[in-house]
């Protein structure tokens, strides 16, 4: 039997679920699915993207939809999902599998390439997954003779896909990775300390992934640091914000160049970085509160900058009474981390390599004292330049 091949129409997203929620216990695992069908919502809307239907199966959601192919480019970036693949959907009759399948692949087959074909089934079907299979493969051939096509089940240049399900068989060609994680909105919001520094957008995207709403509060040094860290920082924030279509779009600024005048005045050089470093955690905190988060992030990692210790991590987490500060980038490497920023689209928004006017030591002591931290933070009255930051507090609407 020959088949024709007219022009295969895209006209279904399968979207597969991160496999970490399929393990979940079913309340759980029905909340976290709840979350990321919201979220698909509101990133094919934010991008004008028009369907017919989500319907959602045990590890999977299907969107039926005659733009596939952009909106599977668009889903990538929607936390929970693990892959997703635009397809052709049809019945679960094997002549029509087999038709569709010929139709795809006369659309992807070039002249001389290899090709497979996998199905997998669920449900009662009168065939089985090795006879769609052979049956694909057979036909593919029987209608491409001129393609000169060859079978390769280890390494085929294009593998059709088959995925039975009851009375439905989706058909395709493409398997786009996407970034895992937890839907977003399934954990609490958290504080995240932003800004010009590539560590800083990472360390944020990463608690995003685990499920956590972000609220990015930057300290604008103005006038120690380059004018140009608050546009790049926005510009950062911009790009996380398009992993988190749907929820807040807001940066949390607070002026900070008259609290660093500050403890530049009073402070010891050696000292000056962590004093720094525990009042911002002092006005997070303060955020944290008024916001509802339940807890703090930074980018700091160990050993860069040198104050950055184990020893030194500990003063400044004990600066915070209410809320957990978490570092995601503390066993990674600055390559790492770079890989990472590339990968999400905020690199190009860091000013590491610029100058920067921001007046902290080169090189901080190895080891500091609690006590001569707190004797300096007496002299600063540092309850009073948390308040007062608090009050200064500007939100900037992205």
């Amino acid at each position: 039997m020959t088949f024709k091949t007219p022009k295969a129409q895209l006209n279904t997203v399968i979207i597969r679920l991160a496999g970490e929620i399929g393990i979940k216990a079913a309340w759980t695992r029905r909340l976290y699915e709840r979350r990321l069908i919201s979220n698909v919502k509101a990133a094919l809307k934010n991008r004008a993207l028009s369907y017919s239907a989500l319907t959602q199966r045990f590890g999977r959601l299907y969107l039926q939809t005659s733009q596939a192919k952009a909106a599977s480019q668009r889903l990538t970036n929607v936390f929970g999902i693990s892959s997703l693949s635009p397809a052709l959907q049809t019945t679960s009759e094997l002549s029509d599998v087999v038709k569709r399948s010929v139709s795809l692949a006369s659309q992807r087959l070039r002249e001389g390439n290899s090709f497979a074909v996998r199905c997998r089934r669920i449900g009662k079907h009168a065939y089985t997954s090795t006879e769609v299979c052979r049956e694909v493969g057979r036909q593919i051939l029987s209608a491409l003779p001129n393609l000169h096509l060859r079978v390769d089940l280890k390494h085929p240049d294009v593998t059709i896909g088959i995925e039975i399900r009851e009375n439905q068989a989706f058909i395709f060609a493409d398997v786009i990775e996407s970034m895992g994680g937890l839907p977003l909105g399934t954990q609490p919001k958290v504080v995240c300390l932003l800004n010009e520094d590539v560590s800083s957008s990472v360390a944020c995207w990463l608690v995003m992934k685990r499920g956590c709403p972000i609220i990015p509060l930057y300290f604008d040094n103005t006038p120690f640091s380059d004018e140009e860290a608050t546009t790049l920082t926005l510009k950062a924030a911009g790009i996380l914000f398009d992993w988190a279509v749907g929820f807040s779009r807001k940066v949390y600024v607070v002026p900070n160049g008259q609290n660093l005048a500050e403890i530049h005045r009073k402070c010891s050089e050696e000292l000056t970085r962590v004093v720094s470093r525990r009042l911002m955690y002092r006005i997070a905190e303060q955020i944290a509160e008024a916001k509802g988060a339940e807890g703090i992030v930074s980018g700091e990692s160990l050993g860069e900058p040198p104050n950055q210790g184990v020893r030194n991590i500990h003063l400044l987490d004990e600066a915070v009474k209410l809320y957990p500060i978490h570092r995601p980038l503390l066993g990674l490497t600055e390559t790492e981390v770079e890989q990472l920023a590339k990968k999400i689209g905020t690199y190009g928004t860091s000013l590491k390599k610029m100058r920067r006017r921001e007046k902290t030591p080169r090189k901080a002591a190895r080891t500091i004292a609690l006590k001569d931290i707190e004797a300096v933070e007496k002299r600063l009255n540092i309850d009073k330049m948390v308040e007062a930051s608090a009050k200064s507090l500007r939100i900037v609407s992205l």
